[in-house]
């Protein structure tokens, strides 16, 4: 039996990852952070120095380079033109410049198709912000994760303190209000829930709560069917 498209959507530091890598775990699916791959594109915009480019020289940028997402999902390599950059992609100044090139018609639209081929064969839990809506709006199952803005930016702050980066974390709570604002208010693939997505705020939820929330989903799902 083919496995399912999990689509799971939200804001950033919300808990999607987390959740995602758990959930694909527990179901023996495939973890696939779409995420990843338009910080890829901001990773090798900002090296090659065209991040101030027309959309369409990005967009090109875009469809030509060769990402791959591979290994654990624990420890996943983003590969971009045979470079393992995933300890590179991660900083603020990637994660700003991904959200600015993310909201661009071009870029959407060259990792679009390589998306669709990732999750065609199902059995996947995609994370990501227009997965339920653009990419997959035909997954089974699809899940909007959110948290209010305090609670994520004390977790993006703690996140890169344990990663022994230096952060502020009323400069990451500005810096994710800005972002939600762009992702929301962009006129392609906008950040919001699918008509029929599940809606969990985690703000007071541990990560075994939201876990057991979205297994709860899918089993009902799984018991309708069979």
């Amino acid at each position: 039996m083919k496995g399912l498209v999990i689509a799971i959507d939200g804001p950033a530091a919300a808990g999607k990852s987390t959740a995602g890598k758990a959930l694909a775990g527990r179901l023996g699916y495939r973890f696939i952070d779409t995420g990843a791959l338009y910080r890829a594109v901001a990773w090798l915009a900002d090296r090659r120095g065209v991040a101030e480019a027309s959309p369409a020289a990005i967009g090109a940028l875009a469809r030509a380079a060769d990402i791959r997402l591979e290994g654990d999902p624990e420890r996943p390599r983003v590969v971009v033109d045979g470079r393992d950059v995933a300890g590179e992609i991660r900083s603020e100044r990637i994660s700003q410049l991904s959200s600015r090139l993310s909201a661009l018609p071009e870029v959407r639209a060259a990792l679009l198709e390589l998306q669709r081929r990732i999750g065609a064969a199902g059995g996947v839990v995609m994370d990501g912000r227009d997965i339920g809506t653009v990419v997959f709006p035909e997954a089974q199952v699809k899940f909007f994760v959110s948290a209010s803005p305090e609670a994520r930016a004390r977790r993006r702050h703690a996140e890169l303190l344990a990663r022994g980066l230096p952060s502020d974390e009323a400069r990451v709570l500005a810096e994710l209000r800005e972002r939600d604002t762009r992702d929301a208010g962009r006129d392609v693939a906008p950040l919001k829930a699918a008509d029929d997505a599940v809606v969990i705020d985690t703000t007071d939820l541990t990560p075994e709560q939201v876990l057991n929330r979205m297994l709860a989903v899918v089993e009902s799902l799984r018991s309708t069917e069979s």
